[in-house]
C-alpha cells in the first residue's frame, strides 16, 4: 500500500496568538492538530512546516522547503484564517511547476475567518490556472477527509511513475492492436521510459538457472500451494522462466514489465502462466501479451491495494445481473484463492497458443469488495474505465458447472458483480482484459489519479 509523503502548511495573516475583538485567537490550534491527526491515522506521512505563512518571504521559505524534497508528493495549504493571496500565489505557482499536487483545505466554522482565507486562495489558483483540489470539510467528517487522502494517494502515484521504467520482453502478443505503447507519449504523460529485451535473453537466463536455485524455491511453492508440481520438462521450464524473469527485472531495475508470452516463448520454451502468477505474488506489476496498458493498470492497483491484483479476460458478461467472469489464461497470484477454489496446479492446455506447454495456476478469487479497471487509449488519448465490484464465490454444488461454462475449467476464475451502467462500461471498454483489485477506497484514488494526469475517467 502506498504511504504518501505530504507537506502541511498553515497560512493566515492573523497569527502568532492574535485575538479577535471578542478575545478568541483567530487561529485555532486544536483544529489544526485534529486535522493533522486525521491524516496521520489514514496513512499520510506529514511534513509539517513550523511557521504559519503570512508574508511573501514566509511563503517562499515554506514552498521551497517542500519543492526541494523529492519524496514530498503534494502540499496541503491549510487555511488558518484570512490571508492576502498575493503574498502566497507566486510561491505556490513556483511549487506547482514541479507537477506535484496542491490541496487547499478549509475547516468549516465562522470563528477565525478560515472560510474567507480558503476561498481567497482557491480563487487565486483558479485565476492563474494552477490545478488543485479544494476541500471544505471538518477533520471528523470522513467523507471530506477522504477527498484529501485520495488526492494525496493519486499525487503519490504520479510521483512514483515519474522517471520510472517499464521493461518489455519481446513485442506485442497475439497481434493485439490495443495495449501497444508510444514511447514518446508515455514519457510525455507519465515520465515513464520504455526499455526492451528480446526473449532469447530470457531463455538463456532460464537455462542457466541452477538446480540449487530451483530446490531453494520449493519451500515457497509448498507454502503457497500446499504441494509441489509434477516433475517434468515443461514444469521445470516454467519454474526456470519465473526465476529468469525475476533476475532480469531486478538486474535492469525495471519498476514493472510486460512479456509477449505468445507467439514466441509459448512455442519455443514454456508458457508464462506460472511465472506471471509468481511475479505478481512477489509484488511485481506485470502483464502478458506485451499489453502496456494492462501493465500500468496493474501497477497502479498493486500500489493501492492491500492484496495482490488479478488480471484476465473479461470472458463472460450478463448484462441483466451485472455479473462478469474474469478468466485468466493460467495466471493468478495464489494468495487470492478463496475457500471453494484453493490455489493449485494445471497445464496451459491450449496447444494453438503455445505448443511448448507449461505450468499454470488454477484458483477462484476470494470474496471481497473492490474495483475493476483498465487504462486504454481512444483515438490517441488515454482513458480509464473504473467501476466498483463485488467478488463472490459460486455455491459449492454449482461450482463445477460454472467452471465448465467457458470450456476451460482449470484456468483461474473471478466471479464478479459490478455496480453502475453495464452498457456504458461495455461501450467504453478497450480490450479483452480486466484488472481486479480488492479495496473499496481504490475507486476514488484512481479517479483522482486520472484528474491529475489528464486521463479521461469513464465511470459507468
Amino acid at each position: 500500500m502506498v504511504k504518501p509523503k505530504v507537506g502541511f502548511v498553515v497560512f493566515g495573516v492573523h497569527k502568532d496568538g492574535l485575538k479577535d475583538p471578542l478575545g478568541c485567537p483567530f487561529i485555532d490550534e486544536e483544529i489544526i492538530a485534529r486535522s493533522q491527526e486525521a491524516l496521520k491515522k489514514r496513512g499520510i506521512n506529514l511534513v509539517e512546516h513550523s511557521t504559519v505563512v503570512a508574508t511573501k518571504e514566509e511563503a517562499k521559505v515554506a514552498l521551497r522547503e517542500m519543492k526541494h524534497q523529492e519524496d514530498v508528493d503534494c502540499v496541503i495549504l491549510f487555511s488558518g484564517t484570512w490571508v492576502w493571496s498575493a503574498n502566497l500565489i507566486a510561491a505556490i505557482r513556483d511549487y506547482a511547476l514541479t507537477g506535484k499536487g496542491v490541496i487547499i483545505w478549509t475547516h468549516p466554522g465562522s470563528q477565525g475567518w478560515r472560510t474567507v482565507g480558503g476561498l481567497v486562495m482557491h480563487g487565486a489558483l483558479m485565476e492563474i490556472g494552477i490545478p488543485h483540489r479544494f476541500v471544505y470539510g471538518a477533520a471528523d467528517d470522513s467523507a471530506e477527509v477522504d477527498k484529501v487522502v485520495s488526492y494525496c494517494k493519486a499525487a503519490h502515484l504520479k510521483n512514483l511513475l515519474n522517471m520510472a521504467t517499464i521493461g518489455t520482453f519481446g513485442g506485442r502478443g497475439m497481434g493485439q492492436t490495443v495495449g501497444v505503447a508510444d514511447p514518446s507519449q508515455w514519457m510525455k504523460v507519465f515520465g515513464i521510459d520504455i526499455d526492451s529485451r528480446d526473449t532469447t535473453e530470457l531463455i538463456r537466463t532460464a537455462e542457466n538457472v541452477s538446480q540449487e536455485e530451483i530446490e531453494s524455491l520449493k519451500p515457497r511453492i509448498l507454502e503457497l500451494f500446499g504441494s509441489l508440481p509434477e516433475e517434468n520438462i515443461a514444469n521445470e521450464r516454467s519454474i526456470r522462466l519465473y526465476l529468469a524473469i525475476k533476475k532480469i527485472v531486478n538486474k535492469e531495475r525495471w519498476d514493472f514489465y510486460t512479456v509477449q508470452s505468445f507467439p514466441g516463448l509459448g512455442d519455443d520454451y514454456a508458457a508464462t502462466c506460472f511465472a506471471q502468477s509468481m511475479m505478481i505474488e512477489d509484488g511485481y506489476a506485470t502483464s502478458t501479451l506485451g499489453d502496456f496498458n494492462t501493465a500500468l493498470t496493474t501497477f497502479l492497483l498493486m500500489k493501492l491495494s492491500k492484496e495482490r491484483v488479478y488480471y484476465g479476460d473479461l470472458q463472460h458478461i450478463d448484462k441483466k445481473s451485472r455479473e462478469i467472469k474474469i478468466i485468466g489464461d493460467g495466471a493468478i497470484p495464489p494468495s487470492l484463492a478463496g475457500k471453494v477454489g484453493p490455489a493449485g496446479f494445471a497445464q496451459h492446455g491450449i496447444p494453438t497458443e503455445g505448443k511448448a506447454g507449461g505450468l499454470s495456476v488454477r484458483a477462484i478469487c476470494k470474496v471481497g469488495e473492490g474495483v475493476i479497471a483498465r487504462l486504454g487509449r481512444v483515438n490517441g488519448k488515454f482513458t480509464m474505465v473504473i467501476t466498483k465490484a463485488s467478488i463472490f464465490e459460486p455455491q459449492a454444488d454449482k461450482l463445477n458447472s460454472r467452471l465448465e461454462e467457458c470450456g476451460i475449467p482449470f484456468w483461474p476464475h473471478g466471479f464478479v458483480t459490478i455496480q453502475g451502467d453495464m452498457e456504458k462500461m461495455l461501450q467504453a471498454w478497450t480490450n479483452e482484459y480486466a484488472c481486479l483489485a480488492y479495496g473499496e477506497d481504490i475507486y476514488d484514488d484512481l479517479v483522482d489519479f486520472c484528474e491529475i494526469t489528464g486521463i479521461e475517467p469513464i465511470l459507468p
